[in-house]
């Protein structure tokens, strides 16, 4: 598409109209109609009612040029939110009660590269650079925001090394987890450590200890993949790998310690 959402994002959308669809039933599209039919997700989270509109707003103005059904509509506010970060004892409480090599892997190169759940899922072996402990996803980005190279630390690669060894030769281009070994991962750890923890949650932690620690804002989001495409392409001495590497190592973000 022109609008170069992502793959995910697309899946969201399409998800979201095909139950406008059913809803619809074969009525003649009005804005009356779509107002009847957002009324139903006004009582439900903001982001809920957010990912709605942003579906039928993309469809009806971008995809069938038909802006007038859904201009006057406009997102909600969201209320600002305190995030409770866990704190490093609690990190190590919950690692602590992982019994395999692929849980204690998957769990700290989580917590140690900032990525979303899904781009960590999608990243296949040779997209890791175990000598440099760096990780150069490729697959999806969207026009926004893009995983352009993350690092994990000494204590992910020893996991990672762990984990890889029982692997027995594993192919280039297979992916390390799973998204049913993340779920399996986090209930396990929950049960055991009474700790509860989410893959958010560990990149939510992330971005936090590496502001502790000194990181620029701006570093940070690279390493979250929040820089857009535009700024890689323009400041890319900034957002160099080398440079990022420097300044992930630079910053000796630990949590077994």
């Amino acid at each position: 598409m022109d609008s170069q959402l992502s793959e995910r994002t697309i899946k969201g959308h399409v998800w979201q109209l095909n139950r406008f669809q059913r809803w619809l039933d074969g009525r003649d599209v009005t804005v009356e109609v779509i107002r009847e039919y957002l009324a139903r997700f006004k009582p439900m989270s903001p982001r809920t009612y957010a990912n709605v509109l942003k579906a039928l707003k993309v469809y009806f103005r971008d995809f069938l040029g038909r802006g007038d059904l859904v201009e006057t509509f406009k997102f909600p506010t969201y209320p600002i939110e305190v995030k409770q970060v866990p704190t490093r004892e609690q990190l190590r409480q919950f690692y602590a009660a992982l019994e395999t090599p692929r849980d204690r892997a998957l769990f700290l190169m989580l917590a140690m590269s900032g990525l979303r759940k899904h781009k960590l899922i999608s990243t296949t072996l040779k997209e890791i650079d175990v000598g440099k402990r760096m990780i150069l996803p490729k697959g999806d980005g969207s026009r926004t925001k893009r995983a352009w190279v993350t690092f994990f630390n000494e204590e992910a690669e020893h996991a990672l090394k762990e984990y890889l060894e029982g692997l027995n030769g594993l192919a280039p281009d297979s992916r390390l987890f799973s998204e049913r070994a993340v779920k399996a991962m986090f209930e396990r750890g929950r049960e055991r450590s009474g700790v509860r923890l989410a893959a958010q949650v560990l990149r939510e932690w992330f971005a936090c200890e590496m502001g502790e620690l000194g990181v620029a804002d701006r570093y940070v989001d690279a390493f979250c993949g929040r820089v857009p495409r535009s700024v890689l392409a323009r400041h890319y001495t900034d957002f160099s790998p080398e440079r990022l590497k420097r300044i992930y190592d630079g910053a000796g973000l630990k949590v077994l310690e």
